[in-house]
């Protein structure tokens, strides 16, 4: 059975505490992506949160603050993470019932990688279960 370690995207755009919401806009926009880690800037690795497109517009934006407002102000701390020896099938079930479509990987609290719905569909691997999990946390987001 395939791991994330096997598919998860290991270069990942990041940004720390001392960044603020446009430097995470110009790293979307860089690196063709809607989902950017926030990593700890004294060692550059471990995991603090997540910051989504959908955080920039919803706790950002909406919220009347400006490009220079704090990565913190619009980030995500509950982040629900992954092993990179977890099974894709684990994943996708996990990405499912947390109706989320990218994990990061960890290994401790560091960041090691990011692993999407994409990855798993993308590589052929589980292809069945990552629609299905893509499935249920659109049908979710809609109720």
């Amino acid at each position: 059975m395939k791991t994330v370690k096997e598919v998860m995207t290991t270069h990942t755009a990041t940004v720390t505490l001392l960044d603020n919401v446009y430097e995470v806009a110009v790293k979307m926009r860089d690196y063709d992506t809607g989902f950017v880690p926030v990593v700890d800037s004294n060692d550059g690795e471990t995991l603090i949160g997540v910051i989504t497109d959908r955080d920039l517009v919803l706790r950002g934006y909406a919220d009347k603050h400006s490009g220079s407002t704090s990565v913190e102000t619009v980030m995500s701390k509950e982040v629900i993470t992954v092993s990179e020896s977890a099974s894709v099938d684990e994943a996708a079930e996990l990405m499912a019932s947390a109706q989320v479509r990218r994990l990061p990987v960890v290994q401790g609290k560091k960041l090691i990688g990011i692993v999407s719905l994409g990855d798993l569909a993308v590589k052929r691997i589980f292809a069945d279960e990552a629609g299905e999990a893509l499935s249920e946390i659109s049908q979710r987001q809609l109720h």
